[in-house]
């Protein structure tokens, strides 16, 4: 590979890095052909972009973009696959599945959001960080229990007093 060949790759990965707020780093070395094909193909269907990529290249793009990735190129050893999503904890949920199957993927680290998350014990906690769509369905949920709260006893205490009176009318 060229310099400029590298120049432009790097090139690309700093605005991949830049355009995702959630990006994965998995290690997928083992996998053969056909459980690769089945990860990709998963990726796919989970809208998660997947690419094999050079540590070199990537540590450089890292270090180009305007992101604080902490300690994250320091995980960058032997084979490592980007994974980019628009929902957080996408891939992670995708890995946890997938090695319900296979050993692999490993996670080797996260950028999260402006958060850093180094190793693989961290999936779980990974697969329940609720992405933004959740978290604004739960503020609406709480902000509508009260209302209905509300609603659902002038309702039933409606009913209670017209009975009452129709029972005393009755009389």
């Amino acid at each position: 590979m060229t310099r400029e060949e590298k120049a432009i790759v790097i090139e690309d990965l700093t605005a991949q890095l830049a355009d995702n707020p959630n990006i994965y780093l998995a290690d997928i070395s083992g996998l053969d052909a056909g459980t690769t094909s089945d990860l990709r193909r998963a990726c796919f269907k989970a809208n998660i972009k997947l690419a094999v990529v050079k540590n070199t290249l990537l540590a450089k793009a890292m270090e180009a973009s305007d992101k604080e990735f902490g300690e994250l190129p320091n995980v960058l050893k032997g084979n490592t696959s980007l994974m980019l999503s628009e929902t957080g904890n996408a891939p992670a949920k995708l890995i946890k599945n997938f090695r319900k199957k296979s050993d692999k993927p490993l996670l080797k680290g996260a950028f999260i959001e402006e958060a850093v998350y180094i190793g693989d014990e961290n999936l779980d906690s990974l697969v329940n960080i609720k992405s933004k769509e959740e978290v604004i369905g739960d503020i609406i949920g709480l902000l509508q229990s009260p209302a209905k709260n509300v609603i659902s006893g002038l309702k039933s205490g409606g009913g209670k007093l017209a009975g009452i009176l129709k029972t005393l009318s009755e009389r």
